[in-house]
Parts: C-alpha cells; structure tokens; sequence
C-alpha cells in the first residue's frame, strides 16, 4: 500500500510530466528569439499566411499552398485550384538559411534557390539548384543509390558528403542551407550533406554530366529567389528564416 511520502512524489512526478507536456504542446513557432532578432534572422512565413510568397510564374492566386495551425502546407485534398511551385516575393543572394519539414510516406519534394521566375523558364527547377526533400525509408533502393537523390543532397548533381537519413514520414526534419558568392553547403539535422562552388568547372561538369544540362539557364544564377517545389501527396513547412550576409 502507498504511503504518504510515496504518494507526494508520485504527485510531483504528474505535476512535472503535466507541464512538460503543456511546454511541448504551447512551444512557439514561427517567432525569432531576441538573440536571434539581434543577428539580423527575419521570418520568411509568418505561420498565418502565405504573405511574402506566390505560385511561380501565376502569381498571388489560390492554390493548393495553404496554412494549417502554423504550418506551410502543400495540401493534397484541395481539388480545383492550380498547382504549382511556391515562390517567394524576393530575391536572395548570399544568406544563411534555414527551415524545418516532414512529408508524407514515400514523399518527394524539394527547395529550390537561385531560382529565376520568368515565362521562358517553365518551372523553378530549370534554373535553381535543389536542397531534395524526401522520405528515405520508403523510395525504391535503386532510386537512392547513387546518393543524388537523397535528402539533404544537391539534388541529381552530388551525393551526399556526409551519410544521414532524414526523420520518418511526418515527423519534423530540420535543414539549412548557406550561400556565399555562389558557394552553396547543405546541412540536414545538424549534418553537412552538400558543399558545391557554383562558379567552378566541376559545376558545370556536374550539370553537363546529368538531365539537368538540358536546361541552358540551370544553374548560371548565383542569386534569385527561394520556392518550395509543389508535391501533390502533402509536405509540410514551419520556422522559415533567413540571415542575409553582407
């Protein structure tokens, strides 16, 4: 039988696991600390709407880009609204960058910079470099084993620097991405997976070398602007932040 003293600390233990779960379920996101504001980071989505971002090349119509309790959702039960790559309103050069995202089983999407919005270009990944997002633990071996197609790789360029596997379908991964007059370096979870001088005779080996050397304008830019490529079974984005380096 518990005694009095048992049951005290069977009530702080409660107590603090009641809190714990109220701090995780009430954590903010979507917000920059003070230590942060300080650094110059600023809020690319501000967990609300989709201000600050436009379907490429359509501009700011309904699509299937929504907001769903602060997350930047592609979503695939919309039907009737025109699909397409998410886009932001301006153009970026050398920055430090960072978000977080979780996709659906056997989900493939992506982040695209460098991106060049104009009619001639179909979609953004004929011009921009692809930051891949994607769910490992579900895609066809062959499909991953060249390692250029991987979560966190250059997307069909390079294969990862460093091995890592992302989180399991719909759990939250996070990803940053560093430009510096023109060279890009790709983290996922902590762990560097990309590193490419876009101004080098590799790159343009790299580009010649893949599907990707059929597009003329691939690649060239080493500024533009930052989309988020549409995937029609569901991905999701929070804390989209963005440090401009001077």
């Amino acid at each position: 039988m518990m005694n009095i003293k048992q049951f005290f600390c069977l009530l702080c233990v409660l107590f603090i696991l009641s809190n714990y779960g109220f701090a995780q379920n009430n954590f903010q996101h979507n917000v920059l600390s003070p230590v942060e504001e300080a650094e110059g980071w600023q809020l690319l989505f501000d967990g609300k709407s989709t201000s600050g971002w436009h379907l490429y090349n359509e501009g700011n119509i309904k699509s299937a880009w929504t907001v769903r309790n602060g997350e930047l959702v592609c979503d695939p039960t919309i039907e009737k609204v025109e699909r397409g790559d998410l886009i932001s309103d301006s153009v970026f050069t050398n920055y430090d960058f960072s978000f977080e995202w979780k996709i659906s089983e056997a989900g493939n999407s992506g982040v695209f910079i460098n991106v060049q919005e104009a009619p001639e270009f179909p979609t953004a990944w004929t011009t921009g470099p692809e930051y891949q997002l994607l769910d490992n633990a579900n895609m066809p071996k062959d499909y991953l084993i060249d390692g250029k197609h991987s979560a966190g790789c250059v997307y069909s360029l390079s294969p990862l620097l460093n091995q890592v596997q992302p989180k399991p379908a719909g759990e939250w991964n996070t990803s940053r991405i560093l430009q510096q007059n023109g060279v890009i370096t790709f983290w996922l979870n902590g762990i560097e997976t990309g590193h490419e001088d876009m101004k080098t005779e590799r790159w343009k080996q790299l580009i010649a070398g893949s599907k990707l050397g059929n597009f003329p304008s691939f690649g060239k830019a080493i500024q533009g602007k930052i989309a988020f490529q549409d995937w029609s079974k569901g991905v999701a984005l929070r804390n989209i932040k963005i440090k401009e380096i001077k």
